[in-house]
């Protein structure tokens, strides 16, 4: 799972520098490359390739029924060696950040929210109900003292 959250974010980074210099990338045909002589060489070369073949404005490998079916059967498990390694005191970095990513990337509410709070608790800065339709911001005094305007009012 780990190596097909790397090649998804590899891929969406070759999207981002095609569309900001123009390049036209054929991406199955990258993918393709990497077989010869290359030290990237696995056996999701020629699934990449199909997934770009299938849907050539795919936005990231992830979405593509193959890789999608592989990442939910492998996350369990997945978890499993990550949680394992984490309490063993083993350090993990590239399965824990990919998990972490994966799991960002799938979700449409984070715990951005939360920093949203702390930045209104803290500065005044505002926030904005997910449960609204509306686009109206919000303080909260969330002490009980102070002002409602500015961080400079709060006196705790």
């Amino acid at each position: 799972a780990s190596k097909i959250v790397s090649y998804s974010q590899g891929f969406m980074l070759m999207r981002e520098a095609s569309n900001k210099f123009n390049w036209e990338l054929n991406y199955g045909s990258i993918s393709l490359m990497w077989r010869g002589g290359c030290i990237i060489r696995s056996r999701f070369l020629g699934n990449i390739k199909k997934a770009f073949e299938k849907n050539g404005e795919l936005k990231n490998l992830m979405l593509d029924d193959f890789f999608a079916a592989e990442m939910e059967k492998s996350q369990t498990s997945w978890r499993k060696v990550i949680a394992e390694a984490v309490l063993s005191g083993i350090p993990v970095p590239a399965f824990s950040t990919a998990l972490a990513f994966y799991d960002g990337y799938r979700s449409s509410v984070l715990p951005a929210n939360l920093i949203q709070a702390q930045r209104d608790y803290f500065g005044a800065h505002m926030y904005q109900l997910l449960d609204s339709t509306s686009s109206t911001f919000r303080h909260t005094n969330w002490t009980g003292k102070g002002g409602d305007v500015s961080s400079t009012a709060y006196q705790v």
